[in-house]
């Protein structure tokens, strides 16, 4: 029997966060997750059971962007390196946006770190040893200089915390600039995804 990969959604739009934002991207969206972070917007209760070869055909369909990112959730739960082969052999750069603490597979290009349970008073123990650039989400009354002290030499980003409130939201996001400018090692990131309306 095929090993199947449990997908929430594979869907083709631009990258709206971090160093690749505004690159067209195939988004291939794991269900499942090790943490429960109070901001996370996907609702893994619905998923489907794919194959490899289902993964990548369906991926396929927009392969001239180049361009494969692995969310999730927690894609660590479930890629291993013969999904990454397959995209590498369809044409896909691949890339992956993990928290940090399960190992990865070799041979992913891009790697960005985003310890999505910032809100804790340490830095959690990692369990990956590439790492490209750092996402935290930031929320306005943790100190993110925990994972500029284990991230140091990568870039660092700081995103405002979605909390469905939007005068929270720009009080949130005056902090972070606040934050930043205090902080210059550190760049704002926002989901542009998610201002210009699009997936």
């Amino acid at each position: 029997m095929k090993r199947t990969y449990r997908i929430n959604e594979i869907f083709y739009s631009l990258q709206g966060e971090g160093r690749h934002t505004g690159r067209a991207a195939v988004f291939i969206r794991f269900s499942g997750c090790n943490l429960r972070c109070p901001f996370c917007d996907t609702d893994f209760r619905e998923y489907r059971e794919m194959t490899l070869d289902e993964i990548v055909a369906e991926a396929v369909q927009w392969k001239d962007c180049g361009f494969a990112v692995l969310t999730g959730g927690e894609p660590s739960l479930q890629v291993d390196g013969r999904l990454v082969k397959a995209l590498h052999d369809a044409g896909f750069y691949v890339a992956i946006e993990t928290n940090g603490t399960r190992p990865l597979p070799e041979g992913i290009d891009w790697v960005t770190l985003s310890p999505k349970n910032c809100f804790v008073d340490h830095a959690p123990a990692l369990a990956i040893q590439k790492i490209d650039e750092v996402k935290v989400v930031f929320d306005g009354v943790h100190d993110p200089k925990q994972y500029a002290g284990i991230c140091q030499g990568h870039y660092l980003n700081l995103q405002p915390c979605d909390t469905g409130d939007d005068r929270r939201n720009r009080e949130v996001t005056r902090k972070c600039v606040e934050y930043i400018k205090h902080h210059p090692q550190w760049r704002l990131s926002l989901q542009t995804h998610k201002l210009i309306h699009i997936q």
